[in-house]
Parts: C-alpha cells; sequence; structure tokens
C-alpha cells in the first residue's frame, strides 16, 4: 500500500510538472514515463521508461521503435505502445497542418526550424522549393525531387515552370542528408548553381539551398556560394552582353544563421 501510494504521489508530481511547464526540464525517461502512465494509469512505469530509453538510446529512438519491440520490455503492453505511436502520428500531422501556415521567412534558421522536425526522419532524400512572394512569405511548398539514400535528381526546368505557375518572386532549396550530415556533396553544388543560374534567366532570385541534417543544417548563403553562384552568371552575361552588368534581384532582406 505505502509503495502504491509512494507511486501515485510520483505520477501526479510528473502531470503537475507538465501542466505547469511542459517538457522543460524534463529528461527522456521521464517523457516515456509520462506516456506510458496514459496506458497503465495506476502502475509505476518508471522502470519501464529507463528500459526503453537504455534499449533505443533517445526519445526519438523510443518514439519510433516498432510496437513488438516495444512489448519486449517488461512493463510495456499493447495499450502503452499504442498510445506512444498514436502520440507520433498525431505530432506528424500537427507539423504537417503547421506547415500550411506559410510562414514569412526571413533567414536559414527559420526556414531550418520550420521543416526539420517533419523532414528528419525521412529515409530518401526529398528535394523541396520553397516559393515565395514579394514580402517573403510562402505561396507554395512543392516536392520536386525524390531520391535514394545519397542522391535526388532535380530538373531546373520543372523548378522555374512551378516558380512561374504560383508568381513566385523567389525561391529557397530544401533537401535532407538521411545520413545526419548536411555537408553538400559535390552533385548538391552543381544542381545547385545550375538553378541559381536558370532563376536569374527567369529574372528570380534564389535566397539559398539549405541541407538538414540531424539537428544542424547547411546554408549555401551563408557560405556564400549563392552569392558566388550568382557572379559567375554575371560574368558569363558580361561576355555575352557587355555593359550589362544587371543582376536579377528582389531587395529583399535574407539573413544567413549558420
Amino acid at each position: 500500500m505505502v509503495e502504491s501510494n509512494l507511486s501515485e504521489g510520483h505520477r501526479k508530481r510528473l502531470r503537475e510538472r507538465f501542466i505547469k511547464s511542459g517538457l522543460t526540464g524534463f529528461q527522456d525517461y521521464e517523457i516515456i514515463e509520462l506516456l506510458l502512465t496514459l496506458g497503465s494509469p495506476r502502475k509505476d512505469c518508471k522502470q519501464a521508461a529507463k528500459e526503453a530509453i537504455k534499449r533505443f538510446k533517445t526519445l526519438r529512438g523510443v518514439l519510433e521503435a516498432p510496437p513488438k519491440e516495444l512489448q519486449r520490455i517488461n512493463g510495456i503492453g499493447p495499450h502503452n505502445a499504442f498510445g506512444m505511436k498514436l502520440v507520433q502520428e498525431v505530432a506528424r500531422e500537427f507539423l504537417k497542418e503547421k506547415m500550411l501556415e506559410k510562414p514569412i521567412l526571413q533567414s536559414a534558421q527559420q526556414v531550418f526550424d520550420y521543416l526539420y522536425y517533419s523532414m528528419r526522419d525521412l529515409k530518401k532524400e526529398i528535394f523541396k522549393v520553397l516559393l515565395l512572394n514579394s514580402q517573403n512569405r510562402i505561396a507554395e511548398t512543392l516536392d520536386i525531387a525524390e531520391g535514394t539514400v545519397d542522391a535526388s535528381y532535380v530538373e531546373p526546368r520543372e523548378v522555374m515552370e512551378s516558380a512561374l505557375k504560383h508568381n513566385a518572386v523567389s525561391l529557397i532549396f530544401v533537401h535532407n542528408h538521411p545520413s545526419g550530415f548536411p555537408e553538400p556533396s559535390t552533385s548538391d553544388k552543381e544542381i545547385t548553381r545550375d538553378l541559381v543560374f536558370a532563376a536569374e534567366i527567369m529574372h528570380l532570385k534564389v535566397l539559398d539551398h539549405i541541407i538538414i541534417g540531424d539537428n544542424r543544417y547547411y546554408s549555401f548563403a551563408g557560405e556564400g556560394l549563392i552569392g558566388k553562384y550568382e557572379s559567375e552568371f554575371l560574368n558569363l552575361k558580361m561576355k555575352r552582353v557587355p555593359g550589362d552588368s544587371r543582376i536579377a534581384s528582389t531587395g529583399l532582406p535574407w539573413v544567413s544563421q549558420v
């Protein structure tokens, strides 16, 4: 009876902490413990939560674990496994809906924050283009290409056609690296250069190309590569049309935070 009262008091304190300040200050196993209590409200779930973290390493690992694997842990039954998978899927749907709010973007960090949770767990590379209007508000987000775990193919003409169709003024390219390392490959650099050239021809502005890795990102603009490709295009253009030094630009602010 004493042990039962102690467990109930512990569960109550966890819930009160969450109600007061969300998950701030919670350790990973405490979050799992709190989730487990939804399926086992009268059971001490602390040890099962610690075992889950030990086996699957992180909170993310536990939430992504197959239900059958979760149920191998003593204290985690079908109701618990179902509850955790439900929470994970609800979170995914919430993030998808949040993406439809189409916020104003003015920095690489904002783009990363906007797309990270929906792209970090993808097993293949997905190449997205964010089409922005004159206020840097997203007019449309499109998936342009899906590749293998280490490559994706992007057709510049298709990208430009989509931009014109949606009356975009500027573009941001985003793709993920399933390896977790966001450093660009030679292919990444080549396709970015091609896209910048194509955009310049169409009088569109490429603000950035951002590669999403594991809790970090690479910004082509932040590393000076977008400006470098624009300069290369200008040099080629000046050779063909002497005296024309214009570069297509929207004059919009863009802050690269790396």
